[in-house]
């Protein structure tokens, strides 16, 4: 496999390369240090097969454009999109195979199937969904926390995603509660509380590294390679299993 990294100077970009080795041909990195190029323009058409993006979701655009240049998969890591952003993730899956994940662990995606099927067992349960980061991290809720509300939609369609809770007011039939905590060094916790009022069902991952991070990365870049145009995600790489 033959790999670009956008992004390459970041902590996620260098734990990616140096799992990669001599599989990157290619590196970009905003800031321009130890050599890297600034922008694709900068770097040039290259021979390969995946374009790996962990750098800012501004670089969208860019990653999308470079990738159908060279003709390429897409995989996408960052997160904090915009809605006109996801648009055009979303139409780029029309010319070119494009992974988006709003976390690249396996162990989450686990996570968003065991929430989703327990949800379903638990129809009329108010669900609450918890998150806790580090101090340094700027979106909020995570990208994960979107993931694991749109895994719990999926078997309750009239949901509806509450973040943050303040003044007055009671918590509504169908919302799911999403709250995000900010402290320390936290690589990334994350919680689904299903309560039926009797008994409460609590799912929880936590990360100990963001390495598995760049892990999963690199698992979804060797699964995109020779895909076929067109969206996937951790659901895809989990298949059947």
């Amino acid at each position: 496999m033959r790999a670009v990294i956008c992004g390459a100077n970041g902590a996620m970009g260098k734990l990616i390369c140096g799992i990669l080795g001599d599989e990157v041909v290619g590196k970009v990195s905003i800031d321009g240090e130890n050599g890297v190029p600034k922008t694709f323009d900068q770097l040039g058409p290259l021979q390969a097969d995946v374009v790996i993006d962990f750098s800012h979701h501004t670089a969208a655009p860019e990653v999308i454009r470079y990738a159908k240049l060279i003709g390429a998969a897409a995989v996408i890591g960052t997160t904090g999109h915009t809605p006109e952003e996801k648009a055009l993730i979303q139409a780029a899956a029309e010319d070119i195979p494009v992974f988006y994940s709003g976390n690249m662990s396996l162990g989450i995606a686990v996570l968003c199937r065991l929430a989703r099927e327990a949800a379903g067992f638990f129809p009329d349960a108010d669900i609450e969904i918890v998150e806790v980061h580090h101090n340094r991290k700027v979106d909020a809720p995570s990208g994960t926390a979107h993931m694991l509300f749109e895994a719990i939609h999926q078997v309750r369609p009239n949901a509806v995603e509450h973040c943050g809770r303040s003044g007055e007011g009671k918590r509504t039939k169908d919302e799911i509660g999403v709250s995000s905590l900010r402290m320390g060094s936290v690589v990334g916790i994350h919680e689904v509380m299903i309560h039926t009022g009797t008994q409460c069902l609590t799912l929880k991952h936590e990360a100990v590294t963001r390495a598995m991070l760049a892990d999963g990365a690199v698992d979804a870049a060797r699964f995109m390679a020779g895909k076929p145009r067109g969206m996937y995600n951790m659901e895809s790489l989990l298949g059947n299993n």
